[in-house]
């Protein structure tokens, strides 16, 4: 049967855990039950809400599954949350922790274009963690300065470099002269050394206008979307995912997402909304805060929605997971032992402010993913690498363990 099941953690009292999930399953769904005529608890059964299981987890905390027949609602997102969690977010401690679809309405649901595999081709790069920067201190400059950045860090070995997703359409720095000034630097870069960068354009503006965007980027040549989703909504990613004409992989940032995340009492849990929705709708890249960075993600977290975006799905492609938020060379061991080869390591400051450079930056990352993956300690590999060793020296190292 065509369905979602949704998973909750409750707090308070769990004297009552079965009769609040019953309220839940009644409440969302059919309104009541034991008051209805017979005929009509007959025609509205394949619309009543079902408590699958009730657990306490503990002498305050619940957990509670419910089963919610897909002919109450449309195959979208917004009909799904609104029906699973609409007006019950505003009813007490109560998360939303997870959403299970059948297979039939997984189906209604694209899923990543490109997914990992298709960026690694796109990169000609495999079985390797993908290195990605940001551009910094670009708000109110001009294009030759985003030039001259772009340049060093693809110089440094980048595989992707991200706007900055306050980086809006400016006059200093144009969308679509944005794109082009970049296809120019990076296909100079790959001339020169054989590296390939791509460019990810941040795509923003009014939400009407953003496909006909999309498509102008597509035009003139932009590589990947860059794309504040949770600032305009999980269908209007899918949109663009669905729109032949973009065809653009598309990277989900998570501004805005701490608002429905952060509480552990209230909203969903971090490996739903930065994972496995995010997967669903189209993204093909999703970042998050690491655990060890300036904005650290408890791990279980991080882990989770890693484990969300590249779980195996015959129906859905696997996304890349892009844990972020200071992250330097020294914590490559933390990252390669937590997120593995299918991953995205992602530096700001810790590309740029490098004693030598962007350029400097990147290739100490890159020196450090080599000796990672060659079992080498970051320290004894710095003793061959300057770039390595003085970004050890300035940073420090975080050697994992088992």
């Amino acid at each position: 049967m065509t369905s979602v099941t949704a998973s909750y953690i409750v707090h308070g009292s769990t004297d009552n855990l079965e009769k609040k999930a019953e309220g839940i399953a009644l409440g969302l769904t059919v309104g009541s039950w034991t008051d209805l005529p017979h005929l009509e608890q007959k025609q509205l059964q394949r619309h009543k809400g079902r408590v699958v299981s009730v657990e306490a987890l503990a002498e305050n905390k619940g957990l509670i599954k419910i089963f919610y027949p897909a002919a109450n609602f449309s195959t979208d997102l917004p009909a799904i949350l609104t029906t699973v969690f609409g007006k019950l977010s505003l009813d007490g401690k109560i998360k939303l922790v997870d959403l299970q679809f059948s297979d039939e309405l997984k189906s209604a649901f694209p899923g990543p274009a490109y997914g990992i595999d298709g960026i690694r081709r796109m990169l000609n790069k495999y079985d390797t963690p993908l290195l990605m920067s940001i551009f910094k201190s670009v708000i109110g400059k001009e294009l030759d300065y985003f030039s001259t950045q772009l340049r060093d860090q693809a110089l440094g070995g980048i595989d992707i470099v991200k706007d900055d997703e306050i980086l809006f359409d400016n006059p200093l720095t144009p969308f679509t002269k944005r794109i082009s000034k970049a296809k120019s630097v990076l296909d100079g870069v790959y001339e020169e050394t054989g590296h390939r960068t791509i460019y990810a354009v941040n795509l923003s503006g009014k939400t009407f206008d953003l496909k006909d965007k999309a498509k102008r980027a597509k035009e003139s040549g932009a590589d990947l979307l860059l794309f504040n989703v949770f600032a305009y909504g999980l269908d209007v990613l899918q949109a663009i995912r669905e729109d032949n004409e973009i065809g653009l992989p598309v990277m989900a940032h998570p501004a805005v997402s701490g608002a429905f995340t952060s509480s552990p009492y209230y909203g969903f849990s971090h490996r739903l909304l930065l994972g496995k929705l995010l997967r669903y709708a189209g993204a093909d890249l999703s970042l998050f805060p690491s655990p060890y960075g300036s904005v650290a993600l408890e791990r279980n977290s991080a882990l989770g929605i890693a484990r969300e975006l590249t779980s195996e799905d015959s129906r859905i492609k696997k996304a890349l997971p892009v844990p972020s938020a200071g992250i330097h060379p020294g914590l490559t061991p933390l990252l390669y032992r937590d997120f593995g080869v299918d991953s995205v390591i992602n530096a700001g400051g810790g590309v740029h402010g490098h004693p030598l450079g962007a350029a400097g930056g990147g290739k100490a990352f890159n020196q450090a993913i080599r000796a990672v993956m060659s079992d080498i300690p970051l320290e004894l590999a710095a003793t061959d690498h300057l770039e390595l060793k003085q970004a050890v020296e300035l940073w420090g190292v975080s050697e994992a363990t088992v």
